[in-house]
């Protein structure tokens, strides 16, 4: 299982950020996919998720209305896309498939 996050970086508080996880080593269009987030000083913690089918999605109540994860299975892609960031949404954050993530991509909100 190999899963590659990209498209983390800094960002103003008000602004938008795109997340993306490129998924391969297993069948992906079968696989219920999430992503999780850990601050500094903090635990790492679930942040969205999504099923296989791509009709449920289940976000923390901290994210939502505000963050939307999707996928694309043509492409063995799950994106994060995050809107009205927050200060309090810097993390590094990570793609997540069963017991395995990937290496994580930083996010930092300041002005």
């Amino acid at each position: 299982v190999q899963l590659v996050e990209s498209g983390g970086g800094l960002a103003q508080p008000g602004g938008s950020l795109r997340l993306s996880c490129a998924a391969s080593g297993f069948t992906f269009s079968s696989a219920d996919m999430s992503w999780a987030r850990q601050g500094p000083g903090k635990e790492r913690e679930f942040v969205a998720a999504i099923s296989w089918s791509g009709r449920e999605e289940y976000y923390a109540d901290s994210v939502k209305d505000r963050f939307t994860i999707s996928r694309d299975d043509v492409k063995d892609t799950l994106y994060l896309q995050m809107n009205s960031l927050e200060p309090e949404d810097t993390a590094v954050y990570y793609c997540n498939v069963e017991s395995y993530f990937g290496q994580g991509t930083q996010v930092t909100v300041s002005s």
